[in-house]
C-alpha cells in the first residue's frame, strides 16, 4: 500500500472516533438533562386536595310485624270407628283313632323231612332176657308184694344204643316201671334198623318185660 493511502486511512479512523465520541457526549448530556427538567417539574405539577368521606346510608327501619289473625276453629273430631273383632272358636279336638296293631302271621309250618323208608326193623344184640334178673328187682317193689308188666317206646339210635325210653304200659309200680327204663338205657343193645339202601338208621322199638318175686 503506499504511504498517502495508509495516512488517508488513519486520519479517517480518528475522525469517525472522534465523531462517535462527540455523539455519545450529546446523548448523555441530552439523557441528564431531560432527567433533571422532569425532577424539575414534578414537584409543580402535584396538587393536593381534602377526600371528603361520605355518610354511608341510613338504614330503613324494619316494617312492622303483622298483627295476628284470629285462627280458625279446627274442625271437630270423628269420633273412632268401633272395631268389632270377631270370637274365632276352635273347632272341638277330636282324638285321633289308636293305630290298629296287626300281630305278624305265625311262621310257616315247616313239614319236617318225610322220614326214610325203614326195611329192616332194630334187633337186639345177644341175649336179652341177660339185660334182667333177680338182682335187679327192686327192693322197695320186693317189700311191697309189688309184681307186673312193664311196657315200654324205645328210641334206638343208629349206634344201636337206646337214647330215650317210654313209658306206654304201667305194671302198677313206679320203681318196677323207672327200673325197666333204666336198665334197657344201660345195658341193651340193638342192630339198628336198616332202609332201602342198607343204611343204618333210627327208628322206634316196643318191647314188655315182666316182673315176678323172686
Amino acid at each position: 500500500m503506499a504511504y498517502a493511502d495508509q495516512k488517508i486511512s488513519n486520519a479517517r479512523i480518528v475522525g469517525l472516533v472522534f465523531v462517535a465520541v462527540l455523539h455519545a457526549g450529546l446523548g448523555y448530556a441530552f439523557i441528564t438533562g431531560l432527567a433533571y427538567q422532569v425532577i424539575q417539574k414534578a414537584p409543580t405539577v402535584l396538587e393536593t386536595f381534602d377526600v371528603i368521606e361520605e355518610k354511608p346510608p341510613e338504614e330503613e327501619p324494619p316494617p312492622p310485624p303483622p298483627e295476628p289473625q284470629d285462627a280458625p276453629p279446627p274442625p271437630p273430631m270423628a269420633p273412632p270407628p268401633v272395631v268389632t273383632t270377631p270370637t274365632v272358636v276352635p273347632p272341638p279336638m277330636v282324638a285321633p283313632p289308636p293305630p290298629v296293631i296287626t300281630a305278624p302271621p305265625p311262621p310257616p309250618v315247616v313239614a319236617p323231612p318225610p322220614r326214610p323208608v325203614q326195611t329192616a326193623p332194630a334187633r337186639p344184640r345177644g341175649n336179652r332176657a341177660s339185660w334182667f334178673s333177680n338182682d335187679d328187682y327192686p327192693g322197695a317193689a320186693q317189700r311191697a308184694g309189688e309184681q307186673g308188666t312193664t311196657g315200654v317206646r324205645l328210641s334206638i339210635g343208629t349206634n344201636g344204643r337206646v337214647d330215650s325210653c317210654e313209658v306206654t304200659s304201667s305194671s302198677g309200680s313206679s320203681s318196677l316201671d323207672d327200673t325197666t327204663c333204666r336198665l334197657f338205657q344201660r345195658r341193651g343193645r340193638f342192630t339198628p334198623a336198616k332202609d332201602a339202601d342198607g343204611n343204618d338208621i333210627a327208628s322206634t322199638l316196643n318191647d314188655r318185660v315182666k316182673w315176678v318175686l323172686p
